[in-house]
């Protein structure tokens, strides 16, 4: 990588890029977006953009921008240290381990931000701002961000607002906005899983897409065939991550905590908190979504949890009664959940429904999740609660009698909640699959 970049260089001279990445770094319209599949090397070629134009312009003001700050610490701005800076780049980080600007040495500066922590996004005007994962914003958010790139903060012929992003619902507004113009990117054009050469797969390609191939569902259509896609025979329809999937600041104040959890070793055991208002509305305020977890370690985390929140009732999976034994040996009220999973799954449907005042009754906390599950994450897999829904189909969509059993674990988590709180099954009816151990 060569840093001597001067008026008239074109990008292509410093970092290749090709097809979709190649048209949408050189793109100078006000909006942009590159969206494809998974693992297409949208997100480094963004992060490539931003750094020749603030070696190329002196003065540049550019920021990297995700929905939330802590969301940006493990992903873009690792990928933007370890992949696009290295030894020689004319590049001071200022903020430590979690940077919060970087400054150039021709005096242009890139600054890292979350919309949940927005006060220095909000107040300044940028050349360039750069949203990573924008399917995670609500068109309001880009919006706002828009009237932010206003040219006037360096010395950059043209001013953008940009993104990447994961293929979203066919609903989603980047699918519907005029104004934006969108860029694909392919598989074959990513270096790093084919030669662009030859067109043969590399040996990292063999890997990265036999990753994506063991996808299914609404997940495979999206993330391996980069198609907008909506599960038919969704269950839980109503979920909009623009209203249901909220940040922490907007939580009001919570009355008292209840926790459920869900078993899981192979596939994941999750435990969840969540807070009620005074109006009776749950928010998910805190999870822990992990595989190949012992009972001794949800324990410690069960117990940890329990100290922070002084939860009421751990409302557990009834198909392990031994695990619920060692919970109450510990010291925690753990209870049998009600498991009866038609009632339940009405009961969470209600929940998400608009109430009469214009807000749900059940809401997601951004950024609760706790001790992410890297191994997940590699495997594309969810790794979240909120990362569920849109999967979450039934086994028949016109009967929609039971749903799909798999990547239903914080479905289930959350049922068991729902389930405790709404005291389902409180009028003397027992479960029966709890009884038959």
């Amino acid at each position: 990588m060569k840093y001597e970049i001067r008026e008239g260089d074109t990008p292509d001279a410093y970092f290749t890029f090709y097809g979709g990445a190649r048209e949408f770094i050189h793109y100078r319209g006000q909006e942009a977006i590159i969206h494809g599949p998974a693992e297409t090397g949208k997100t480094i070629s963004a992060l490539f953009k931003l750094h020749i134009c603030a070696c190329k312009y002196p003065g540049a003001s550019l920021v990297i921008v995700r929905k939330t700050l802590a969301s940006t610490y493990s992903t873009v701005l690792m990928t933007f240290q370890k992949k696009v800076l290295h030894d020689g780049a004319p590049v001071r980080a200022f903020g430590g381990e979690k940077a919060e600007w970087f400054d150039y040495t021709n005096g242009s500066r890139i600054w890292m931000a979350g919309l949940d922590k927005s006060s220095k996004v909000l107040s300044s005007e940028y050349d360039i701002v750069y949203v990573n994962q924008a399917e995670e914003l609500t068109l309001e958010d880009w919006e706002t961000l828009t009237t932010r790139t206003t040219g006037r903060a360096g010395n950059m012929p043209y001013a953008q607002t940009i993104g990447d992003c994961n293929p979203a619902a066919p609903s989603h507004w980047i699918y519907h906005r005029e104004s934006l113009r969108l860029f694909y990117s392919r598989h074959t054009e990513n270096p790093a899983l084919y030669d662009q050469e030859t067109g043969e797969i590399t040996e990292q390609g063999k890997r990265t897409m036999a990753v994506l191939q063991a996808l299914t569902g609404v997940r495979r259509t999206r993330l391996l065939d980069g198609k907008s896609a909506q599960a038919e025979g969704v269950v839980y329809a109503d979920w909009d991550e623009s209203v249901h999937f909220i940040y922490a600041g907007s939580v009001p104040p919570l009355r008292r905590f209840v926790a459920a959890q869900d078993w899981g070793y192979t596939h994941p055991g999750v435990l969840g908190v969540w807070g009620l208002d005074g109006d009776g509305r749950m928010y998910l305020v805190a999870q822990v979504y992990h595989t190949k977890k012992n009972i001794n370690w949800w324990i410690e985390r069960a117990q940890e949890l329990n100290q922070e929140f002084e939860i009421e009732a751990f409302a557990c999976d009834p198909s392990e009664p031994s695990y619920i034994d060692q919970y109450r040996a510990a010291g925690l009220n753990a209870v049998p959940a009600f498991n009866r999973v038609s009632p339940g799954i009405d009961a969470v449907q209600q929940r998400l429904k608009i109430a009469d005042d214009g807000k749900p009754r059940l809401f997601v906390v951004r950024d609760a999740l706790r001790r992410p599950d890297e191994a997940l994450k590699a495997q594309k897999e969810p790794y979240a609660t909120e990362q569920e829904f849109a999967g979450y189909i039934y086994s028949n969509s016109v009967t929609k009698e039971q749903p799909v059993k798999e990547l239903d674990d914080g479905m289930d988590m959350t049922r068991y909640a729902v389930a405790h709180v709404d005291n389902l099954g409180q009028d003397g009816w027992r479960d029966t699959e709890f009884l038959k151990i």
